[in-house]
């Protein structure tokens, strides 16, 4: 089941997942999560939490109309591949499209740029390195 969760609820998965464990919490948390039209996303099964996934209101050059950024997508090991991350995105995209926003855009680590190309997203930048992190790519995906 998929729930618009508090950021508070999703910050232990963004550590585990996505900083290995390396960070508290409460590090994980990103500047723009409490901006005023963000939203986060949590997938519920098997009575925990599996997967998230957030988003803050962003543009990026050159595209215009209302933009939305996703960060901090995330699936719990042992449930990655089982299609969580793939609702939750489904959801939110139906969700912004009633919000009349035209595109979500996103960091990609470069291990996800299969997952994201599947839902219809499109690489927009050359690979670029974030520290500590990884390669990345910008993708782009046209909501309306």
């Amino acid at each position: 089941m998929i729930k618009f969760i508090p950021v508070e609820e999703i910050l232990e998965v963004r550590n585990q997942v996505l900083r290995e464990g390396k960070l508290k919490p409460d590090e994980c948390r990103f500047p723009s999560d409490l901006n005023e039209g963000a939203f986060h996303l949590g997938n519920f099964g098997e009575n925990q939490l599996l997967s998230i996934a957030s988003f803050h209101p962003q543009n990026i050059e050159p595209y215009t109309g209302k933009g939305y950024q996703l960060r901090g997508m995330a699936t719990v090991p042992g449930f990655q591949g089982k299609g969580y991350g793939n609702q939750i995105l489904n959801f939110a995209i139906v969700y912004l499209r009633r919000q009349k926003v035209n595109y979500l855009w996103c960091n990609a680590r470069k291990k996800a740029l299969n997952f994201y190309a599947g839902i219809g997203f499109e690489i927009i930048s050359d690979e670029f390195d974030v520290p500590g992190i990884g390669p990345h790519h910008v993708m782009y995906l046209k909501i309306q």
